[in-house]
Formats: structure tokens, sequence, C-alpha cells
């Protein structure tokens, strides 16, 4: 029996990613991923759009990248310092919280969302400690963030 090939369109479980080629049998092309728009046929003319639009996905993917790379490392050569009311063991009365490093942050001209500061949990004692910013699902830059005793 004879094989049909098709470019998905969209993720198709067990079958395959958007972008892949795939060989299927005619039935489950012609009942099932065509008529839901799951996937074109695999013509020379679709075959070389894909092909463009491939190299013009990793091109823009690297100019990102590249981006981001500077920007993690504008980002690791911070130092916040924070003074907070604390205790005699060093630990705060208060605590130190994303919106806090986000704050800290904008005041010197780096606008990031709070919710890109992964904290576990509040800073809540004296000491350095390093803060976790997510600016892409693969790039993480870490900032120091020293808390002092205010006097």
């Amino acid at each position: 029996m004879a094989q049909v090939k098709l470019i998905l369109r969209e993720d198709v479980p067990t079958l395959g990613d958007a972008g892949a080629l795939v060989t299927v049998k005619p039935g489950y092309a012609r009942n099932y991923l065509l008529p839901q728009g799951k996937a074109i046929l695999a013509t020379v003319a679709n075959v070389q759009e894909l092909e463009h639009h491939k190299r013009v996905v990793a091109e823009s993917m690297a100019r990102a990248r590249k981006t981001l790379e500077a920007e993690r490392d504008r980002f690791e050569q911070i130092v916040l310092e924070v003074a907070a009311q604390a205790g005699e063991e060093g630990k705060l009365f208060g605590s130190v919280t994303s919106a806090n490093v986000a704050e800290l942050l904008e005041a010197r001209g780096l606008k990031i969302d709070r919710r890109k500061i992964q904290l576990d949990e509040p800073i809540k004692d004296v000491g350095e400690h390093t803060v976790a910013i997510r600016l892409s699902k693969d790039f993480i830059a870490k900032i120091k963030v020293k808390v002092t005793a205010a006097g």
C-alpha cells in the first residue's frame, strides 16, 4: 500500500511536532489529518516553503539568543543592597520579596516583571543571597542581593 508524505501544521501525539515531514497511510491522511487542518500535502513547493520558514525561524532565534545572553550578562553584574530592620541574630523583622527586588532593579533602570524573579521563599535573614531571574525558558540570570541590618 502506498504512503503519503505530509507536513504537520501542529503537534500530533504519536506522530510528530509541527513542521515535521511525516509519512502516513493514505486513509489516515485523507480522513483525519487533512480535513482537521493538522497537516498539508508535502508538495515540492510546500517543502521549499517549510525549509525557508525553518531558516527564518532559526535566524530570528539566533538574534534573540544573542540579545538574551547580553541581557543575562548585564543582570549578573548587578549587586543589590538592601538595608532592613533586623534582630540581634540576623533575622529580619520583615522580609525581602520578589516585589522588593523588582523595585530595586527598576530604580537602577532595569524594568523586570516581579513574576520572573524566582524566590522560593522571601529572604528573611541578613547576608548575601543569590536570586534567579528567568529571562526566557532557557536563560536564567543570577543576581546577588546583600541584606544588611539597618542601623
